[in-house]
């Protein structure tokens, strides 16, 4: 499909005009051919356009970024990407975090950061003011997209992924235009960096490793296109060029709880393999968000901001603030 017959079709489905058996169709049709970048960047354009928004003064929209991953990796990780998200705003990110409760794990983002004390229960409003305040707030995907409602019985009633399974990291309330996006396969890289291009990204980077994460891996190599708002860079990340490399079965999470004290651990000052993973993902989100030039100097600022307990003071804010609320 062209980038117009693709929007028309998608808004069609979002504004419940297909019937179930047209939309459940359409949805199978697409994943077995497979999606191309126009028609990512074609649906992820209308579930924004049909999403409740954060109304952002354009001068903080711009700062904005996120970092999200699709899901879907079977991992069983720990909460990386949301203690990521900590990190970055200690070193002066703006992140509006763009997630939801547990779907494919045992502990999705808001999962986490409920049990970490931060009250998630805030007005569009509300969460723009502790981006103000804080450089941090969690928007909570389901709250803010209600044309799902229609979508979501026809996706639990296929046996195989959807293109909604990709949607997520793309289609952020917040208007954010910096991202840096973990999927679930290499095979999407270019995919969704390409569609990112035609949503008008200003920076970003997709991540997947070849051992099945959507994160950059502390165990091997991890396929990434980084775009700097003129050009693609395609990369191979490989932890062992940085000293941080380390063992995927050591970075295995549990519920909402556990995860919680391990993002803690981390936080205060924890030598691991799993502050290893938090330090290489963050050093790519200080990359897109235009604080370093590179990864080694990204790492080196994650380093500080867990050594020297800026990112557990962050964190303590983050809670403090959302009480007020």
């Amino acid at each position: 499909m062209t980038y117009n017959e693709a929007l028309e079709k998608f808004k069609l489905l979002f504004e419940n005009k297909m019937s179930e058996d047209e939309a459940k169709q359409f949805l199978i049709d697409m994943y077995q051919k497979g999606e191309s970048a126009t028609e990512i960047a074609a649906a992820a354009q209308v579930m924004r356009e049909h999403s409740v928004k954060l109304p952002v003064p354009k001068d903080l929209q711009e700062k904005l970024i996120d970092n999200c991953g699709t899901g879907g990796d079977k991992s069983n990780t720990f909460n990386i990407s949301t203690t990521v998200s900590i990190v970055l705003a200690s070193g002066g990110c703006y992140v509006a975090k763009h997630g939801n409760r547990s779907i494919t794990s045992k502990s999705g983002s808001a999962d986490m950061l409920e049990a970490l004390g931060i009250n998630l229960n805030l007005k569009p409003t509300e969460q723009v003011k502790m981006l103000e305040d804080t450089g941090f707030c969690f928007i909570f995907a389901q709250n803010h997209h209600p044309a799902m409602k229609y979508i979501m019985p026809i996706r639990k009633s296929l046996t195989h992924r959807t293109i909604f399974n990709i949607l997520g990291p793309l289609t952020n309330p917040a208007g954010v235009q910096k991202q840096l996006i973990g999927v679930f396969s290499p095979d999407y890289v270019e995919k969704i960096v390409d569609a990112l291009v035609m949503l008008d990204s200003k920076r970003s980077m997709v991540v997947s490793s070849l051992d099945g994460m959507d994160e950059i891996s502390i165990e091997g190599d991890t396929r990434a296109a980084f775009y700097d708002g003129i050009r693609v860079k395609e990369m191979i990340i490989n932890p062992n060029d940085y000293n941080l490399a380390g063992k995927k079965s050591n970075l295995i999470g549990g519920d909402a709880k556990e995860n919680a004290k391990i993002t803690l651990s981390i936080l205060d000052g924890e030598k691991s393999d799993r502050r290893n993973i938090v330090v290489l993902n963050a050093a790519a989100g200080f990359m897109v968000d235009g604080k370093v030039d590179d990864l080694r100097s990204g790492i080196e600022m994650a380093e500080y901001l867990l050594d020297s307990g800026k990112a557990k003071q962050k964190l303590d804010e983050i809670i403090k603030v959302s009480e007020l609320f």
